[in-house]
């Protein structure tokens, strides 16, 4: 038990690590949660910052699920007797909720959306490309990056449930789909107040164009 304690707070540190913050107030002087919608993620980088800074912040917090599900992995193979699958869940779910509640930055964080693409793609490539297609077609359709991520956070417990290739670790319960339900419903807590302004008609659209 304490192996997965210590797994799951390792990867609650890791996500706590907020990039968008560190990022916008070394290239632009300023804490991202200041500006614009006051979310501390990339997009709202982007809006705020530029693209230059929203890339670097992307992808650094896409890392961050990618390491604390990889630190999760490693431990499990170094350690006998432990449920790998549950060591990756746990560090995936936990490393969303750094993001999201991060203990360096006054628990005032993102959404967790790209730290929760990094664990889907790591958890399982296929189901993690299918979402990431999904969310950016959506994305595009309506230029709102909260429709494409909400409804990529739903898809994502219904692929589990039909896809059983292709996992970190092979699927041999029901923990994936419990893992994916978490997930998802971490995702439409973290963006309650897009779906309210979704259907109001009020949620702001974003432009690649400057």
């Amino acid at each position: 038990m304490a192996t997965y304690i210590i797994v799951a707070i390792i990867a609650y540190l890791i996500g706590s690590i907020n990039f968008s913050v560190i990022i916008s107030k070394k290239m632009a002087g300023f804490d991202v949660r200041e500006k614009g919608s006051g979310n501390a993620g990339s997009t709202n980088v982007l809006r705020t910052v530029g693209k230059k800074a929203a890339i670097i912040t992307l992808i650094c917090d896409i890392l961050k699920g990618v390491v604390s599900i990889a630190i999760a992995l490693l431990v499990g193979n170094i350690i006998n007797g432990l449920n790998n699958a549950i060591l990756v869940e746990l560090a995936g779910i936990f490393a969303i909720i750094g993001h999201t509640f991060p203990i360096f930055f006054k628990f005032k964080g993102g959404k967790g959306i790209a730290t929760s693409l990094g664990v889907l793609l790591i958890t399982n490539w296929q189901i993690g490309l299918i979402c990431l297609v999904f969310a950016l077609i959506l994305m595009a359709l309506t230029k709102m990056v909260s429709v494409g991520s909400i409804a990529a956070g739903v898809l994502f417990p219904v692929l589990v449930a039909f896809i059983n290739e292709n996992y970190i670790v092979p699927k041999t319960d029901w923990s994936y789909l419990i893992f994916s339900i978490a997930l998802a419903l971490i995702v439409l807590y973290n963006h309650r107040e897009n779906v309210k302004r979704i259907l109001n008609g009020t949620e702001n659209k974003i432009s690649f164009k400057k």
